[in-house]
């Protein structure tokens, strides 16, 4: 199932080869549920292995590559990012979700909408999942349908696509903008939407509501990235003791996922895995993480003062390095894509690095910027091609990445252990895609307003 591409390795449809263990350990997810949550969830299965699951599995893809090494670091890169059609990690994910749902109505003959905020990128990788199992024939376009509520800020950044294109599939599977001066409202009105309307749609139209944001449901395909590091990279027995794996993160459910999925290859008798180190890398609109992990409270208060240099144009800092020495704004947004504020996942990132190892940085623009031309050099050797000019990159995921690790490194940041593998979640410019249009989007200022989208959309379904 592997082939070697220049100084890449690629595991070709990592879903479909860890099928086996990928269930297995699901398995042990649906023993955790909590007793007496009424919500809709899925059981945590995936169908029987059939060509037309592999046909829709066959978009995930995992490549790991050697990078040049800096400062007596062994840099690698884990891609993640190798459909086409979305180029980001939520791919895996948003696969193992609707293959959950395929199974579930398969089983069942209940149909399913799944309702789902998003910054967009979760948005796009559900929906191009969706269009996936339709087209492989798992299921019709009338039994599963998906509703994506995300924010205004984030328009530019959703992928065009059939469920957009195409009329009835863009009336059953509305794509919702919500104006908000907090981007992240678009959970608590998604989730609000789901806990009021659920049942009443179920018992009128027989749909099932699926709000799927819930942790487990991406750290189920995340452990996979465990599975890849023990199969495709050296091992403790090869005498590389500990990993630190560096990842940008907005709630950190990729490296969740992969600790979990670290946890199971050991308990299953493997034990040639590193000891894991997790390396957060955020953006000062969203540095929630790292302040906690620093001053375990999320208080921005605690961001080291910012003093404009008039010479230069630029705030600068020298108090704390985990956080930009220079930025052309404190306040800025580098990518509106790590929305979350205050994640309920800080304390257990904090835990875990508490007792495996490893640490965070905060980046800004202007550092990925000042280091935008080097980046891109070191990618190249990995079949990654970032856009000449950066001002047409659309996703700042792996750019924040390596321009974290490369800092991190300078700054004596990084854990003793020379092995750092850097998690490429995603990275697309403008001509990877084309934007949904306006006239092809939803709009929502409230609840009421979400719920008649939904409703039409099951409607026009359902009348089928």
């Amino acid at each position: 199932m592997t082939s070697t591409l220049c100084a890449s390795t690629v595991l070709k449809n990592a879903l479909t080869h860890y099928h086996a263990e990928l269930q297995d350990a699901m398995a042990a997810l649906e023993g955790d549920r909590v007793e007496g949550d009424e919500a809709f969830s899925p059981a945590f299965r995936l169908p029987d292995p059939s060509a037309a699951l592999e046909r829709f599995f066959s978009v995930s893809d995992i490549g790991v590559t050697e990078l040049p090494a800096y400062h007596g670091h062994a840099l690698r890169l884990l891609d993640l990012m190798r459909n086409p059609g979305t180029h980001t990690t939520k791919t895996l994910a948003s696969l193992t979700i609707i293959a959950r749902a395929v199974r579930h109505i398969t089983e069942t003959g209940e149909r399913i909408m799944i309702v789902t905020p998003s910054s967009a990128n979760k948005a796009t990788a559900l929906r191009d999942a969706v269009h996936r199992a339709i087209s492989a024939g798992l299921v019709t376009e009338n039994q599963l349908q998906i509703t994506s509520v995300v924010p205004a800020v984030s328009t530019a950044k959703l992928w065009s696509s059939p469920l957009s294109e195409h009329a009835e599939l863009r009336r059953r599977n509305p794509l919702v903008v919500h104006e908000s001066e907090e981007p992240a409202s678009v959970k608590e009105l998604a989730s609000a939407f789901a806990a009021e309307n659920a049942e009443r749609l179920q018992r009128r139209y027989g749909v099932r509501i699926w709000y799927t944001l819930g942790l487990d449901n991406y750290r189920a395909a995340d452990m996979i990235r465990a599975f890849a590091e023990r199969d495709l990279l050296p091992g403790a027995d090869s005498g590389t003791p500990t990993r630190t794996h560096v990842h940008s993160v907005s709630s950190a459910f990729g490296l969740l996922g992969h600790d979990l999925g670290h946890r199971k290859v050991t308990e299953n008798g493997c034990r040639t895995l590193p000891q894991a180190r997790y390396f957060l890398v955020q953006h000062l609109g969203t540095p929630d993480m790292v302040l906690s992990l620093r001053h375990g409270t999320h208080d921005r208060g605690n961001l080291p003062v910012y003093r404009l240099d008039q010479a230069e144009g630029l705030y600068r800092q020298d108090e704390d390095p985990h956080f930009p020495a220079t930025t052309f704004d404190p306040e800025e947004q580098l990518d509106p894509t790590f929305y979350t504020r205050r994640p309920v996942t800080s304390a257990q990132m904090d835990s875990i690095i508490a007792a495996q190892g490893g640490g965070g940085v905060v980046v800004s623009l202007h550092e990925c910027l000042s280091r935008y031309a080097e980046v891109r050099a070191l990618l190249a050797d990995a079949d990654v091609t970032l856009p000449v000019d950066p001002r047409r990159l659309r996703e700042w995921s792996l750019v924040m990445a390596v321009t974290g690790t490369l800092n991190a490194a300078d700054r004596g940041l990084l854990p003793d252990s020379g092995d750092v593998l850097i998690h490429g979640s995603g990275s697309y410019s403008d001509r990877d895609y084309h934007p949904v249009p306006a006239h092809h989007r939803f709009t929502a200022a409230d609840m009421t307003a979400l719920a008649g989208h939904v409703e039409d959309a099951v409607r026009a379904a359902t009348s089928r």
